[in-house]
């Protein structure tokens, strides 16, 4: 669509008759056609209708004016006088399309060469870029305009038919269109001596209602039409009304309210002044004055020829000159006040059409080049966010997207130094899983079951510095029931057979390291299910930014599936491993870590016995704590501690490594020694054992299943796939096809980059 700016008047001759001119500033010309204003201006308004010529208007708001109007208000008589020449006439809606006029001045002879400009398909779809079409060689008779003109709007109303059928053939009148509106339109461009360098476009009247001729559905294109050109903020609306009918009943008025509630930008026409009744004349001078509606460009009121002096063949002479009669001879017209004579005549209202989009053009175009600047590069970004489109070698493509998974799931798997990546979600669990089974350590206690006082019994302090789980352990306390030293001895009796007295088969340790052992199963297999749905997270979420924007998704979905099942697989020989590793150590008790095992047991038999003798003995206790506490410190006598004195006594005699705890072993025998020197065998076998399995599990379930996925995952992708197949190049076809959604996003993007595009060099080519 084309600038909207209206023609000077059809003849010079009579302006300085018309009431309001300024026969000072009468250089032979208005608006842009004056020859006092710059050619710079003048070549402005050309280069917006070349941009308008671009169909970016779409997307920039470009400056025009839109003449609007309800059915029968006027307008093509208005168009008639500013163009000087004849539009179709029908009863009812003649336009059922936008036609654009574009006026020039020259020194050549008249001449009218007219276009059809289609921005959308047959379909309905926005082209990339406007397509102009030639209709019909250039027009010298301005006779033949109106013919014309009417078979053009046929042509553009019937987008399935050849244009050239309706240029050549007879154009059937009764035949029904295909459609009833287009945007598509009609562009005519008109020069002469006696034109003025404007341009407009006339969009179809707005229907009244369903019984003035139109449904509800052409009702509703039409107001849709017209809204889309003065809804922009860039649009002056030339709004007509018809003096014959009530001005509240004219829904171009109320369409035109809606979309500049100011009137900072509507221009008031109002035609057919010689039709108001009888004696309310002066209902509507209050217009023209601006009180009533007041716009900010005024009210303007014309009378054009009347249907019988069109019949009677007047001329646009005869014409301009009876308009001017008419509002120097008739009242109220002729007695108005002076100062509002300049808003009465169709000169006069061409005029300051002509300064107003003159000076909106000057104002617009900096701002419209940096809005066609910021909106190609807004659809460039666009475009490059959307997913490659499809290549020309899709097996390669294929090929490329899944070595680069591949190498992205090879990173996961290794570790990336980031939070919330897969090794720093899995450890959290593999650290729960090595509390829990340090929680399952049996809680042997060196007291008979109905000694009260047993507050002062703890874990051995070397455990703390050894697993470093001292907060841990408070936190997360062991839920196993402790076990009495009179329970243990009580299991070792019974199992006594044919050993000799004081002896005990080592069947009772391996009892209670079967009860602890019989525990790891199930957290082993929470932590491999926790591990695999924290792989499969991510492994997911890297399908999705690898293959989610390829194709129609089917890709996506297939290698969803096939690394799943990979996935599943490896998860269930972790599982098998797992269970092997478990079932190795409730095999029985096994280490060769013979050292480790024995200075553990030590420990474990001093800190029970210390604790049990604690209880029978608590002088001797308390004074190996104060030993232990003050070290060779003397007492308050000034005397060494007993403790010292027994440790330098013995040490004197050879035992040198003897220390504190040592001498609770120097008390007469204990009856439940041999229930104490159980304990510590489990106890110590259990310090072997847990360690053993808190590593070994974690690292089954690394090997197998997080690094057992990178397997061979290549092979897996490309079997599944069927690209080792003889069809290969199909499936990749297939694969790669563009989704519907996506394919229409890349075509609506690249039309508008390329509408933009033209239009900025539009812009650069005659550097604005």
């Amino acid at each position: 669509m084309s600038t909207l700016a209206l023609a000077a008047p059809y003849s010079d001759s009579d302006s300085t008759t018309s009431s309001g001119s300024d026969p000072e500033n009468d250089h032979g010309g208005v608006g842009l056609s004056d020859p006092q204003l710059s050619q710079g201006r003048r070549r402005m308004l050309d280069l917006v209708n070349r941009l308008h010529n671009t169909g970016v208007q779409i997307d920039i708001d470009l400056p025009q004016i839109a003449v609007i109007g309800s059915q029968s208000a006027g307008k093509s008589s208005l168009i008639e006088s500013i163009s000087g020449i004849t539009l179709p006439r029908a009863s009812g809606t003649c336009t059922r399309c936008p036609t654009e006029c574009r006026l020039s001045r020259s020194d050549s002879p008249w001449k009218c060469v007219v276009e059809l400009r289609f921005i959308t398909d047959k379909n309905g779809q926005t082209l990339g870029q406007a397509r102009n079409e030639p209709f019909g060689e250039a027009i010298y008779n301005k006779s033949e305009v109106e013919d014309r003109i009417r078979r053009a709007q046929r042509a553009i109303l019937n987008p399935s038919k050849g244009v050239r059928s309706f240029l050549e053939g007879d154009a059937d009148e009764d035949e029904a269109p295909e459609v009833s509106f287009s945007t598509n339109y009609i562009s005519l461009q008109i020069s002469g001596p006696e034109v003025g360098d404007l341009s407009f476009v006339d969009l179809p009247g707005l229907i009244a209602s369903v019984s003035r001729g139109g449904n509800e559905r052409d009702i509703a294109m039409v107001e849709s039409l017209v809204t889309s050109y003065i809804s922009k903020p860039s649009c002056v609306i030339l709004l007509t009304v018809a003096c014959e009918t009530d001005f509240e009943n004219q829904g171009a008025h109320h369409l035109t309210k809606k979309y500049d509630p100011e009137g900072k930008r509507t221009i008031g026409v109002l035609t057919k002044p010689d039709r108001i009744p009888r004696g309310e004349e002066e209902n509507w001078l209050p217009l023209i004055r601006n009180e009533q509606e007041p716009l900010e460009n005024n009210w303007y009121c014309v009378k054009q020829p009347s249907s019988q002096d069109l019949k009677q063949g007047i001329t646009w002479e005869g014409a301009r000159a009876r308009e001017n009669d008419f509002f120097t001879m008739t009242q109220p017209w002729c007695d108005i006040d002076p100062m509002y004579q300049k808003y009465l005549r169709t000169s006069n209202l061409v005029e300051r059409l002509s300064k107003i989009l003159s000076d909106l053009i000057s104002k617009r175009l900096p701002q419209i080049q940096i809005e066609l600047e910021t909106a190609v590069q807004k659809a460039r970004d666009s475009l490059k966010q959307l997913p490659k489109p499809p290549s020309d070698d899709p097996v390669a493509e294929v090929a490329a997207l899944l070595h680069g998974f591949v190498t992205e799931l090879d990173k996961l798997i290794e570790g990336i130094p980031r939070a919330e990546e897969l090794l720093q979600v899995i450890r959290p669990a593999q650290e729960r899983f090595r509390r829990e089974i340090r929680n399952t350590a049996p809680d042997f206690r060196p007291f008979d079951q109905s000694d009260s006082d047993q507050s002062t019994f703890s874990d051995p302090g070397f455990l703390s510095n050894e697993d470093g789980i001292v907060l841990e352990e408070v936190e997360v306390p062991s839920l196993e029931p402790p076990i009495y030293i009179n329970q243990v001895m009580d299991r070792a009796v019974a199992a006594r057979t044919r050993e000799l007295p004081g002896h005990y088969p080592f069947v009772v340790q391996k009892s209670f390291i079967q009860e602890f052992k019989a525990k790891w199963q199930a957290p082993a297999t929470i932590l491999c299910r926790f591990v695999h749905n924290a792989l499969s997270r991510h492994v997911k979420a890297l399908i999705s930014d690898h293959f989610a924007h390829f194709g129609q998704g089917a890709l996506a979905q297939r290698v969803t599936i096939l690394v799943q099942d990979h996935m599943k697989q490896r998860a269930e020989v972790s599982q098998d491993l797992i269970t092997k590793l478990i079932s190795l150590e409730e095999g029985g008790p096994f280490t060769l870590n013979e050292h480790y095992l024995a200075d553990y047991k030590a420990k474990f038999l001093a800190h029970y016995k210390g604790a049990r003798e604690g209880a029978r003995n608590p002088a001797l206790a308390g004074a190996i704590n104060r030993f232990k506490t003050n070290g060779a410190e003397e007492d308050v006598n000034g005397y060494a501690t007993g403790v010292s004195q027994v440790l330098r006594g013995l040490a004197s005699i050879g035992l040198k490594g003897v220390n504190a705890d040592d001498l609770a072993k120097l008390l007469s025998v204990d009856r439940m020694d041999p229930a104490l020197n159980i304990m510590s065998d489990v106890r110590a076998y259990f310090q072997v054992a847990y360690k053993r399995v808190a590593d070994n599990i974690p690292l089954a379930i690394d090997h197998e299943l997080v690094r057992g996925i990178g397997e061979d995952i290549l092979t897996v992708l490309y079997g599944g796939l069927g690209l080792n197949d003889a069809d290969a190049v199909r499936i990749c076809k297939e694969f790669a096809q563009e989704s519907p959604s996506v394919a229409g996003k890349r075509e609506e993007l690249s039309k508008r980059l390329e509408r933009l595009e033209t239009a900025s060099r539009e812009l650069m080519r005659v550097g604005i």
